[in-house]
């Protein structure tokens, strides 16, 4: 089913403040900054391992009454979610939810790079968990 890691999520207050980190210090620079209205965020992507490696993804609310932004309230920055690629995220879902699996999205939604479903993290050890078809 999963075929790798797609990407790690980390929600932050201010984009610009957090690349002065990964980008400034560690060297990563950003192959797009994406503003996603369906999802109500902006995204750095930052690229790691070449063509076909992982990304970091720092996510930063862009509506104050939305609920990343009343996540990051609550939990502060940090991890948000980690995202494994699918081939078939129709056939991911109609297998989770065939295997009992808390999944929150009965269908798969618009995501940044793609079509993605989310796992509710008390049925994965507390980890936001995205499946995801490019």
């Amino acid at each position: 089913m999963p075929r790798r890691i797609d990407h790690v999520a980390i929600i932050v207050r201010n984009l610009e403040d957090a690349l002065t980190f990964y980008r400034d210090t560690l060297g990563v620079v950003p192959t797009e900054i994406k503003e996603v209205p369906t999802e109500q965020v902006r995204i750095a992507f930052l690229p790691l391992g070449g063509p076909a490696g992982s990304q970091i993804e720092l996510i930063e609310p862009t509506l104050a009454n939305a609920s990343l932004q009343k996540f990051l309230e609550r939990r502060g920055e940090g991890l948000h979610h980690l995202c494994l690629e699918v081939e078939d995220i129709d056939g991911a879902l109609q297998d989770l939810k065939d295997k009992g699996a808390a999944v929150l999205d009965q269908q798969p939604r618009v995501a940044a790079e793609g079509r993605a479903i989310f796992l509710h993290p008390k049925a994965t050890n507390g980890v936001l968990l995205e499946l995801l078809q490019k």
